[in-house]
């Protein structure tokens, strides 16, 4: 009963985030001009990204003075839950991931032997305030700039590289927009999932977290897409995937793919790698809370096993999809997401 509880309460915090966002566009749209409103919706942007900014070029300062580094893994959040189809408690997984990363109940060396209190393979800019821009009206199609151009100010601060934390699966249509622009062309990209998130629009959705990677394929921000761990998708799912040329390895074939999957080689010839780790690409058993429960999932040591073993130059990546809401009490599954983060900024940092 108190689980039930729980999930109506959540789901009451919910509609409630959106009546609010509802009542103010409503507000804005009765006493302020149209001129006004954008006027004051630019301000809110800029400072925004003038947080990003200013903290990005803060640790690359620091990087910089311990000596400095090729790349350095850069946490920024991306507290965005809205364009979920289900449940929207993703966006306020960051804070968790992050508590994740610093339980004491585990020291701060990676399993290949980083440190992650060495400022040069990781550092946190914090998070884009999402949240507050929807607060203040703006919709989706600057939201997702916004996105991008956060991204971009990271990697203008050479040798910081993007490792998003979220939020729904959205996000990692600006993020990859963003990396892909800043290098001049396309990047491979390595998606972990149950589900492959290319509907053309779900919903009458077109920023839907179910349609990210139609959107990074039709934007040819993607040289070649590989998907592991599918197991919910239907016909339109594979038409997609044959429209874009896109690699999906269902988890039916899990076995006979595995020596492939154990040894990828990407990024020759593309700009670099994209890794994208949705974790409900694991079988529920091993991460309760997220919003879409799937069984007969990849067990976590099948992922690092495919990223450790993975090579080719990590430019960018993503832990998305964590629900805290629907989580245990002692949050088990941010300490997986947590553990993601972890193992992949040590993988991209050098």
């Amino acid at each position: 009963m108190s689980f039930l509880r729980s999930f109506a309460r959540n789901k009451d915090i919910s509609k409630v985030g959106r009546r609010g966002i509802h009542c103010m566009q409503k507000l804005c749209a009765e006493k302020i001009s149209p001129d006004s409103l954008e006027k004051a919706q630019n301000r809110v942007i800029d400072a925004a990204l003038t947080l990003v900014r200013e903290n990005t070029r803060l640790k690359k300062e620091l990087v910089h003075s311990l000596g400095g580094a090729v790349a350095t893994s850069t946490l920024l959040g991306v507290p965005l839950g809205h364009n979920s189809s289900f449940l929207e408690g993703p966006a306020f997984a960051p804070p968790f991931i992050r508590e994740g990363i610093w339980c004491g109940s585990a020291n701060s060396t990676t399993e290949e032997g980083k440190d992650l209190k060495d400022l040069r393979i990781m550092v946190d800019v914090g998070d884009i305030p999402i949240q507050e821009m929807r607060d203040c009206g703006i919709g989706d199609e600057r939201l997702m700039k916004v996105v991008s151009d956060s991204v971009k100010l990271v990697m203008e601060e050479d040798p910081l590289r993007p490792l998003i934390l979220a939020g729904d699966h959205s996000i990692s249509y600006p993020v990859v927009r963003a990396i892909s622009e800043k290098l001049g062309g396309p990047v491979d990209v390595l998606h972990f999932d149950a589900h492959p998130d290319l509907y053309d629009e779900f919903e009458g959705n077109y920023y839907s977290h179910a349609s990210s990677f139609a959107r990074i394929m039709e934007g040819g921000y993607a040289r070649r897409l590989l998907q592991v761990g599918i197991r919910s998708i239907n016909k339109e799912g594979r038409e997609q995937a044959k429209k874009f040329g896109v690699e999906q390895f269902e988890m039916r074939h899990f076995s006979k793919d595995r020596p492939f999957l154990e040894n990828l080689n990407l990024g020759e010839g593309a700009k670099g790698v994209y890794i994208s780790i949705d974790v409900d690409c694991l079988d529920p058993g091993y991460a309760v809370g997220v919003s879409h429960y799937e069984s007969g999932g990849l067990s976590f040591r099948d992922v690092m096993n495919m990223l450790q073993n993975l090579k080719g130059d990590i430019v960018g990546g993503d832990v998305v999809e964590y629900n805290p809401q629907r989580d245990t009490p002692d949050r088990m599954t941010a300490m997986v997401a947590a553990k993601f983060v972890r193992e992949l900024a040590a993988k991209m940092s050098k």
